[in-house]
């Protein structure tokens, strides 16, 4: 991880039984849906390990329902030679939004396909040994391959099905986790009057 200090959430891997709803779970306890929210995914469509931020970007951007900015798509990336000035860009706003940056990492060989969430800042480019402006309040990484040698090269002889299943499963679980977030204040509206105990019921009933 870029920085063990931070609190890390349990990993989560692509392929594990329910790992949509999972991710979900996770994205609603830690995303502040109610806050102005910017999605910053990270990476290049020129390298198949680096098109994970790209290929979550335009996949939320893509579904109408999904109501936030996001910067980093497939269309038009967000990478090395563009972050400096989108970081500068986003300090001068008056109104800082909370950032969930989304990135791409490597990491041993048997973390492959898991899915990290950090509290805290991603650091870009660390893999690969370039120096870039640490982004985002909230970090999601999928690990698409292994790190330590020729790290560019790992990248870019990545299988694209790694990556693409690793970003489908990124950007359902967050799709969800909003849905799941509008559910929830329905419910919080019609039933303010409710008990505590018919309120539990409820969102056992509606989210298990």
């Amino acid at each position: 991880m870029d920085n063990p200090s931070l609190q890390t959430i349990p990993a989560i891997h692509y392929e594990q039984t329910g790992a949509v709803w999972q991710l979900s779970e996770h994205f609603l306890l830690t995303i502040p849906f109610n806050s102005p929210l910017l999605f910053c995914c990270i990476g290049t469509d020129r390298s198949t390990g680096d098109a994970l931020g790209p290929l979550i970007g335009s996949q939320l951007q893509g579904d109408f329902a999904f109501p936030f900015p996001i910067i980093g798509t497939l269309e038009k990336p967000l990478h090395a030679l563009n972050l400096q000035e989108t970081v500068e860009g986003i300090h001068q706003q008056i109104e800082q939004p909370f950032i969930i940056a989304i990135d791409a990492c490597l990491g041993e060989e048997r973390a492959i396909g898991q899915i990290l969430l950090q509290h805290g800042p991603l650091y870009p480019g660390r893999a690969v040994k370039k120096k870039l402006p640490p982004i985002g309040d909230l970090s999601i990484k999928g690990i698409v391959n292994v790190g330590g040698y020729m790290e560019t090269t790992v990248l870019q002889n990545t299988r694209l099905h790694v990556t693409t299943s690793i970003a489908d499963k990124i950007a359902r679980g967050l799709l969800l986790a909003w849905q799941r977030h509008l559910l929830k204040g329905k419910y919080n509206r019609h039933n303010h009057s409710n008990n505590q105990n018919t309120w539990q019921q409820i969102r056992y009933a509606d989210f298990r």
